[in-house]
């Protein structure tokens, strides 16, 4: 069985923080922080899947903190979730315009927070292995791409040679070397169309982009 998914609260309301610690920590491993403004440095050592994040606090606001969030390399990349008392709809928008994944107003329905969390969480894992698999696959086509030069300049280096050499048992050995790196170089031509097929028929990291938040946020518990 895999390690749990950790999560980070956020909430200067000690009984907030108890409260959903104890919803989530069955599922999840919960980190609390009551000090907003220790959220950016806390989130680069805890290193959380998903942020649950208070807007009203003293000294610095939800809104505050995710932006300072945002503009941090190590944790610019941290699902946000706003979880908060404030239900105008103004409020929603600026939070979603930060750059919160979602917005959750209270009171809410708790099994309708943990789907949230759930698809925001399972999104982010797909989209993480997406990334890697579009890495690998680039390394794999520069790998290739290098290969096919070396070939090339092999084989150049082999019409050369046979300018130079007269010894028909030497040619007759270039021949069959030649015909060899027609076939590799077949084979890579080969690789390079299967790889554009599999671009063509797989979503790419751009259209995942273009899909917008899992879930609908104006339809909150």
């Amino acid at each position: 069985m895999g390690s749990k998914n950790k999560i980070m609260i956020v909430d200067d309301e000690k009984a907030n923080l108890l409260f959903l610690n104890h919803l989530l920590n069955p599922e999840y491993a919960v980190y609390s922080v009551r000090d907003a403004k220790e959220t950016v440095k806390r989130a680069s050592e805890y290193r959380p899947d998903l942020i649950l994040l208070d807007i009203i606090m003293p000294e610095m606001s939800g809104y505050e903190v995710l932006s300072a969030l945002k503009e941090h390399d190590g944790t610019k990349d941290i699902p946000i979730v706003f979880i908060t008392g404030l239900t105008d709809r103004g409020d929603e928008m600026k939070g979603l315009n930060l750059g919160a994944e979602d917005y959750i107003t209270k009171p809410f329905n708790f099994t309708e927070v943990f789907a949230r969390i759930r698809a925001i969480i399972r999104s982010r894992e797909l989209f993480s292995q997406l990334v890697a698999r579009e890495s690998r696959l680039s390394l794999a086509e520069e790998m290739s791409a290098d290969i096919k030069k070396t070939v090339g300049d092999l084989a150049g280096s082999l019409d050369e040679l046979d300018t130079l050499v007269s010894d028909p048992g030497i040619r007759e050995k270039t021949q069959k070397v030649r015909k060899y790196i027609a076939e590799l170089d077949a084979r890579i031509e080969k690789t390079h169309s299967e790889w554009d097929a599999l671009k063509k028929n797989e979503i790419g990291i751009s259209a995942l982009e273009d899909q917008g938040p899992a879930l609908d946020p104006g339809t909150n518990g």
